[in-house]
């Protein structure tokens, strides 16, 4: 954008994001496995808003987005204008707090899996990725107050690999609660409430930084809503264990006299 404008990165931005049909169609599953989800056993949206950990999922990936959807929004325009980065410059450390993040939640991912392969229980495992991982994501606090640019610069990228330990688990957990008979549903439900944030992280922040004239109070608030989400992971989420919808459906549906 420095060099060529706005223009010209949406074109290529949305031609090379096609670049990933080939291989989709190429490599993509095509065998669904055994059919062992029957019609009776799919549950309605109703069940699934139910249940506390749907809900804890929901505000949890509601919390973590925020964050997200601030450095998506306003980490360019903080580096600038607080910062005082070239737009090269601003470019380049905004790659590697994205790049340091798909880092850290590959590594992480591979390691949970490993520790539950091993006996570890996914309750212990994913709870701990994303309550950690928002914990220490508060770190961001620390990148507005900290005057020398080369350490805010280092503490952006530990809160963004912090993020990136969030992001390894938190569709896992998903997931393996719901599993194939309410996958779909529960996730569609997540992604709605979940990005919402990207609406409230942007005018949140713009309305903060417009009243006070600086950036603290946003990071602030980031850190207060990431760590808000770390506690809904500890103290809401149940188990993380399959439920068996079909089982709890007929059960429910069984009266004492029959």
């Amino acid at each position: 954008m420095a060099r060529f404008g706005w223009r010209p990165f949406f074109i290529v931005l949305g031609l090379s994001s096609m670049f990933w049909l080939p291989p989709w169609l190429r490599w993509r599953p095509l065998d669904n496995g055994p059919n062992a989800v029957g019609l009776q056993d799919v549950p309605s949206i109703r069940q699934i808003l139910g249940h506390r950990s749907a809900w804890a999922t929901f505000t949890g990936m509601f919390c973590a987005n925020y964050f997200w959807y601030f450095l998506l929004t306003w980490l360019p325009f903080y580096l600038v204008r607080e910062r005082h980065f070239s737009m090269d410059k601003m470019a380049s450390i905004g790659a590697l707090a994205y790049v340091v993040t798909a880092c850290a939640t590959t590594a992480t991912g591979w390691l949970a899996d490993r520790a539950i392969a091993r006996g570890a229980t996914p309750t212990k495992v994913r709870k701990t990725c994303t309550a950690v991982g928002l914990a220490f994501a508060t770190i961001i606090l620390a990148v507005a107050v900290t005057p020398n640019p080369t350490i805010s610069m280092v503490l952006l990228m530990l809160a963004c690999a912090s993020y990136g330990v969030y992001t390894s688990s938190h569709w896992a957990i998903t997931q393996t609660i719901a599993g194939p008979a309410a996958a779909g549903r529960w996730t569609g439900l997540q992604n709605f409430v979940g990005n919402w944030a990207g609406v409230a992280a942007p005018s949140i922040t713009g309305f903060v930084v417009d009243r006070t004239g600086q950036f603290f109070w946003a990071f602030a608030v980031s850190a207060a809503v990431v760590l808000a989400g770390a506690m809904i992971y500890v103290f809401f989420l149940g188990p993380v264990e399959p439920m068996v919808w079909g089982q709890s459906r007929r059960a429910a549906s069984v009266s004492p006299a029959q």
